[in-house]
């Protein structure tokens, strides 16, 4: 991606400057993805909510224009959800079919890793591409672990600090695209590193160190990936609710109603 772009994709240079290593990180993969999508014309329309790099919020300041109402309910911007929403759902009218996610798990396939690691590799930034890319490890691990084996959960959640963290033992180095975008002094947040070293003795390291080492970060726009190609492997390891995501009572659920009902701010 050129350096222009992403300026101004996160607002210019002073927003940029205002970011946290972390949020470099995770803007510039964001960045990069919705430039493969456009680019694939496999973008899908949704309400940028919990993304303010650089907006100008004063409009939550000002006063109410008399007899205005809130906008409640769906979003006509958007598509509408059925009354028991599934994972293939909500990628189909709220996450979109990612081009990184697919290429991720597109190479994880490649690589023969066990249909865990593959789903973990699909959904590894969720929460990037469909609700909140602060932290997205984190909050992409609360939304799926009440779905999914918890290895899967908790690979998604450490994959956030170990992608900083090199092993020459896996051939793991330090992703090039940081040094180029933010610079050789870049550096995380202490808490990154102090997950990360947690993560290198857990029993399921290899699980998360799996994501970044198939984590795209040269995405290309030649190789075309469907989400039908994992629709077997969803089956298998995704666990949808009888009553639907964001019905169900789990303590993700609000989560989904977040991306079902983006406005409904009661």
């Amino acid at each position: 991606m050129d350096r222009r772009k992403f300026l101004s994709f996160v607002g210019g240079a002073s927003a940029l400057a205002a970011m946290n290593a972390n949020q470099k990180a995770d803007a510039l993969e964001m960045a990069m993805e919705q430039e493969l999508e456009i680019a694939n014309l496999n973008h899908v329309s949704k309400s940028p909510f919990c993304r303010a790099y650089g907006v100008d919020n004063d409009w939550e300041s000002g006063p109410r224009i008399g007899g205005q109402l809130r906008h409640m309910g769906h979003d006509p911007r958007l598509p509408k959800m059925s009354e028991k929403p599934t994972l293939l759902e909500f990628f189909d009218k709220r996450i979109g079919h990612s081009s990184h996610l697919l290429q991720s798990a597109r190479l994880a396939k490649l690589n023969g890793l066990p249909e865990k690691m593959i789903l973990a590799c699909l959904l590894h930034d969720i929460s990037v591409t469909a609700y909140i890319n602060v932290d997205h490890g984190y909050y992409g691990a609360q939304l799926v672990a009440p779905y999914v084996e918890e290895e899967i959960s908790w690979a998604i959640k450490y994959h956030q600090s170990l992608r900083f963290i090199p092993d020459e033992e896996v051939n793991y180095p330090y992703p090039e695209a940081y040094v180029r975008y933010f610079g050789e002094d870049y550096k995380p947040e202490p808490y990154i590193f102090k997950d990360g070293e947690y993560a290198r003795n857990h029993k399921w390291y290899m699980t998360a160190r799996q994501i970044c080492i198939n984590d795209v970060y040269s995405f290309d726009p030649n190789i075309q990936v469907s989400l039908d190609d994992f629709h077997d492997i969803i089956a298998r390891n995704w666990r949808d609710p009888e009553e639907g995501l964001g019905y169900d009572g789990s303590s993700s659920a609000h989560m989904w109603r977040t991306m079902i009902y983006p406005n409904n701010f009661l």
